[in-house]
């Protein structure tokens, strides 16, 4: 079949099939972001507007919708955080493309690749390249490198990419499309892959053999655990007096949160939550002991530091979650049954390789009826009890402005079941992690592996495509929105809903908390402590510019205002497939803290950098095996 190197790559991307958590087959690639520019407009533009009409029949429902629908964004930044919000949406069974044009393009989606690869989420991303013929060298937007005529600014990709490459031949996609499908769909390998596209070469032709374009269901593989692992994790477990079982992300993406709960309370073990992890449990299970780490609750950093064996499913073990290696006792086990070797190997830990599901199923036969004393297994209700009652002080406490945590706690309190709530950077993400009490199967992406600003709202316009049996919320302070907000039009403009909630508090409150609270003095982080040339300087009217974005808006200045405004915002967003915005004053100095240590650099002559000394004293950096 003689195609374009472009025709060939759109092609085989219709061709590709997934199967979804529920077993369902869907495409592969649902979807592709694009800003057009003279770098990609006629060669892979031409493509994907061949098969604009192209249709994806449903297997299980026999209806047709678009096969490979193509949205316009506004940034390419907000294009390609969309693409991460979907595929965590996905549970990483479905990947959104993304291309740009050369040079300014390609390098604005760099931050969003840093985003997929440090939460191993999986994004395709095909930025335009340069002319492999030189021939009108220096072309538009080409950044010349003196020493290595091949270098393009695509090369920056190469920190940020799970898999790369730079396609200078068409016949090359016959051997790198399986090498890209491999790692957009394997759980110890995903995360982004880039494929640079020259201009040039997007436009060549080849004979393609039309096997290429054959459909494939990508399923991702389920290894189990090495038996000689197992057999020693079983009796470490059995030797234990206080196990804890730490659920990550891992857990979420290989759908195995009921088999994780069934064997925690076949064995009567605590269970705690990663970021990555959270609203896996139920909030009211009696094993749940709550979220662990700096975000995350007192209740689980209590057991985590009395536990002398941790099972530790699914997760990297981030600085947050382990309050940087203080979280646990020297003397503890650490057991890590994860897909990746990688992280499963990390600070000597027992590593059991294999899938989240499999694994628990096979040490669970090989632990047969054994069970904890019922003294530990009834800790993690009485502590989780504790830090409860603390939240709801939290939420109850009076003021004029309302707190981070009352605005958590009307959102939570108006959700249901089956929504989805998002955030990543700023404060937000300790009130969620710290405060939310999730009842349903779905929950939360708190983007806190690279905790980007922005992704807030583009990732959650990525999440309302792929959530569609739930509201999408998601929740963000004054700078967050200041940093990306267009794609609010983009989500407007498609018809794509979901609900922003904005706080405003004059604004980089919390690393004004972590400069102040370390002994800095006030520095460019409030708006009043910002260089200006006004005595009065201009305030920003948020809903006034969510307004001129298509969105639905709703303000609030109290905490019964922040209810009624929310219920009328979730009413808006579906009523008109639109995001709504809730813009909300919010006090600057309120916070939950979980009591645990985070290492900072700290210089000698503040007054945090004797906490900084104390803490490394209990820092862990290596445990011992046996």
């Amino acid at each position: 079949m003689k195609l374009t190197t472009a025709q060939a790559l759109v092609r085989w991307l219709l061709a590709q099939r997934s199967e979804a958590l529920d077993g369902r087959e869907v495409p592969l690639f649902p979807g592709v972001f694009a800003i057009f520019g003279h770098g990609n407009v006629l060669g892979l533009g031409t493509a994907l507007e061949e098969h604009r009409d192209a249709l994806w029949k449903d297997p299980s429902t026999g209806k047709s919708v678009s096969a490979l629908p193509l949205w316009r964004g506004q940034t390419e930044q907000g294009m390609a955080l969309a693409a991460v919000g979907y595929a965590k949406a996905t549970h990483r069974r479905q990947v959104g493309v993304v291309t740009s044009s050369i040079g300014p393009g390609a390098l604005n989606m760099v931050t969003a690749a840093g985003v997929a690869h440090a939460n191993r989420l999986p994004v395709l991303l095909l930025p335009g390249d340069t002319f492999t013929s030189r021939a009108p060298d220096p072309v538009l937007q080409q950044v010349e490198h003196f020493g290595d005529p091949t270098a393009t600014v695509n090369d920056a990709f190469r920190a940020v990419s799970r898999y790369f490459d730079r396609i200078t031949r068409p016949e090359q996609l016959l051997s790198t499309l399986p090498q890209v499908a491999r790692v957009l769909t394997d759980p110890a390998d995903a995360g982004p892959v880039t494929l640079a596209l020259p201009q040039d070469v997007q436009v060549e032709t080849y004979d393609f053999p039309d096997a290429l374009f054959a459909p494939v269901t990508h399923r991702p593989p389920r290894p189990r655990p090495d038996r000689r692992a197992l057999t020693e994790a079983a009796g470490a477990l059995r030797a234990a007096k206080k196990p804890l079982l730490v659920l990550g992300g891992g857990v979420r993406y290989s759908g195995a949160g009921e088999r994780a709960l069934a064997f925690a309370e076949r064995h009567g073990i605590p269970v705690t939550e990663t970021t990555a992890g959270r609203t896996l449990v139920p909030h009211g299970h009696p094993l749940h002991a709550g979220p662990l780490g700096v975000t995350g609750s007192t209740s689980a950093n209590v057991l985590a530091a009395e536990a002398d064996v941790v099972l530790a499913v699914g997760t990297r073990l981030q600085d947050f979650t382990t309050a940087s290696w203080t979280i646990f006792s020297p003397g503890v086990r650490l057991i890590s049954l994860n897909a990746a070797r990688f992280d499963a190997v990390k600070h000597g830990a027992l590593a059991v390789v294999g899938d989240a599901d499999a694994g628990l199923t096979d040490l669970a036969a090989q632990l047969e009826s054994w069970r904890v004393g019922p003294l530990w297994t009834d800790r993690a209700a009485a502590e989780r009890g504790r830090w409860d009652a603390h939240i709801d002080a939290l939420r109850a406490a009076s003021g004029e402005v309302p707190t981070y945590a009352q605005v958590v706690g009307a959102v939570n309190d108006l959700s249901e079941p089956r929504d989805y709530v998002m955030t990543a950077s700023g404060g937000m993400p300790g009130e969620l992690i710290g405060g939310w009490r999730g009842a349903g199967p779905v929950g939360m992406d708190v983007e806190y592996g690279f905790s980007c600003m922005g992704y807030e709202l583009a990732g959650a316009w990525g999440a309302a495509m792929a959530h569609t049996e739930g509201l999408v919320t998601t929740m963000l302070g004054d700078g967050s929105y200041l940093m990306l907000n267009s794609e609010l039009f983009s989500a407007a403009f498609a018809g794509h809903p979901f609900v922003a909630v904005v706080c405003d508090n004059d604004g980089y409150a919390v690393i004004a908390r972590l400069q102040e609270g370390q002994g800095g003095k006030p520095f460019n982080n409030f708006l009043a402590d910002c260089r200006s040339a006004h005595e009065s300087p201009p305030r920003v009217d948020f809903a006034r510019h969510a307004e001129s974005l298509g969105c639905a808006v709703f303000t609030a200045s109290t905490v019964d205002d922040v209810r009624a405004a929310y219920a009328k915002a979730r009413e808006a967003a579906v009523a008109g497939r639109r995001p709504a915005v809730v813009v909300v004053r919010t006090q600057p100095n309120s916070w939950t803290e979980a009591g645990a240590w985070w290492e900072v650099g700290v210089p000698e002559h503040l007054s945090g950098r004797d906490g900084i000394e104390s803490g490394k004293v209990r820092q862990v950096r290596y445990l011992n095996r046996n």
